[in-house]
């Protein structure tokens, strides 16, 4: 979260999850992986997408990485447990480690849902979060009244009121993955 900005990232492991599930119906075993040297945010998400996997008749099984060999073990222990779908949960490590995640869940074929464009981006099969050209110019003015003066304890929260949906066609294709047309599509 940058001052006064806050991204909603871990806000939306929920919405995430019910989009992975729209991507995967037939997945039954899905995975939640996070990071536990990050405690609050770690938990919030895990209570968050335990209660969302319930309302879809899921179960979620956690997995804990706070280092690059903690991910490599996080990812062969659930593939050893049949894991059908993945949430990374939102954390800066995992940002910093996004290649050698989106590397993985390619290799293993299993498709997962993201917090941040980025990882789609370098082929990660889908994320949802705060746009990212919105949340960029939220920091510039919200930077820009502070350098005219305002002080920051004086100031909001800002929340993000754009979200950005992005699905990675070609990982989709690689990984045995059919994505839906969208309505605003299907009609172009």
């Amino acid at each position: 979260m940058s001052p006064g900005v806050n991204y909603m990232a871990a806000e939306l492991s929920a919405k995430r999850l019910s989009l992975l599930h729209e991507l995967t119906p037939r997945a039954a075993r899905i995975a939640l992986l996070v990071n536990p040297a990050n405690p609050i945010p770690a938990e919030t998400m895990t209570k968050d997408t335990e209660a969302a996997a319930g309302t879809i008749g899921r179960h979620i099984d956690v997995y804990k990485a706070e280092t690059s060999h903690e991910i490599e073990m996080a990812f062969a222990a659930l593939v050893r447990n049949r894991a059908e779908a993945l949430a990374v949960g939102a954390d800066p490590f995992f940002i910093d480690r996004r290649v050698q995640i989106v590397t993985l869940a390619t290799c293993y074929l299993l498709p997962t849902v993201y917090f941040l464009r980025e990882f789609a981006d370098i082929g990660g099969l889908m994320s949802y979060g705060a746009s990212d050209f919105a949340r960029h110019r939220e920091v510039g003015i919200y930077t820009g009244r502070i350098l005219k003066g305002e002080k920051p304890a004086d100031m909001p929260v800002v929340q993000p009121t754009q979200f950005e949906l992005v699905i990675n066609l070609s990982t989709a294709r690689a990984i045995g993955i059919i994505v839906p047309p969208s309505p605003a599509r299907a009609g172009r």
